[in-house]
This record gives structure tokens, C-alpha cells and sequence, in this order.
């Protein structure tokens, strides 16, 4: 497992200002991802549920996942919700709770999609990190001012 903070992208130091004092590539020399215009197909067969995962994950991480170079890993991913799906459902039949190494694997397997989803930039930390998104509550203030209009 890495320790430490996670590096900043390097969109990320030139919109600050390069903090830092790092050299930083030439933007000249950095190649833009293509950005997906739609939900591309899978480029396997996905159950039910890696399915409803490719399609939401597509669908909100369209403007920063790239059909050229992450689909691989958005593949993996939808693949390890489906096997976590069967896993899961197999822990939960297991009545009699003696099978310990089925709910370690769902946890080990979980770990993983988690770490997944970190690297497409789809938990809170990660696209706040990517400078993508950031959640704000509304104040009381603007609240009221959206009721009263």
C-alpha cells in the first residue's frame, strides 16, 4: 500500500500558481486524453451489475475518463463488481458462517475496487484532488433566497 500524500496533477500546480517552484512540463508536451462524447460498449460481457456500473460510471465521469485510456481499467473494475456481486451473495448463503476465507476475499476484493475508483477519480477525495469537483452546502442564507423564488 503507498504511504504519503498522493501527488498533485500537474493541472492541479499550474491553476495554483506551481506552489511549489517545481519544474513542471512544457504544456506543449502534454497530450490531451480524448474525452468520451457517449457510453462506449464493453469491450466484455459484464452481469447485471458491472453493466449498471459501466453505464453510471460512464455516464458521470465522462469529462475526465478517457475511452482511449482508462477503458481498460474501467473494465477491470466493472469486472470486480460483478465477481464482488457473487462473492457477496455466496457469503450471505453461508449459514453456517465456517467458510472465513469467502468474507476475507470479498473484503481483499473490495480493497481493490476501491483502490479502482480512486484512480478514475471517483471518490469525493480523489476529484476534489483532481480539481474536478467540490462539494459546497448551500448556506441557510441561499437557501432561504431559493425557497422565496
Amino acid at each position: 500500500m503507498v504511504k504519503g500524500r498522493p501527488p498533485k496533477p500537474i493541472e492541479e500546480k499550474r491553476r495554483l500558481g506551481n506552489p511549489g517552484k517545481r519544474a513542471l512540463p512544457d504544456s506543449r508536451e502534454v497530450v490531451p486524453l480524448e474525452a468520451a462524447d457517449r457510453v462506449p460498449e464493453p469491450l466484455r460481457p459484464l452481469g447485471k451489475m458491472g453493466l449498471d456500473f459501466w453505464e453510471r460510471t460512464w455516464t458521470v465521469g465522462m469529462n475526465w475518463i478517457s475511452p482511449k485510456a482508462d477503458i481498460e481499467l474501467m473494465m477491470m473494475t466493472a469486472e470486480m463488481i460483478d465477481e464482488r456481486s457473487i462473492l457477496r451473495n455466496l457469503v450471505f448463503q453461508d449459514r453456517t458462517g465456517d467458510r472465513p476465507k469467502l468474507r476475507a476475499g470479498l473484503r481483499e476484493l473490495e480493497k481493490q475496487i476501491q483502490s479502482n475508483l480512486a484512480l478514475l477519480g471517483l471518490s469525493p477525495a480523489d476529484r476534489a484532488r483532481l480539481g474536478l469537483a467540490e462539494v459546497k452546502r448551500q448556506s441557510k442564507l441561499a437557501e432561504l433566497k431559493q425557497m422565496n423564488q
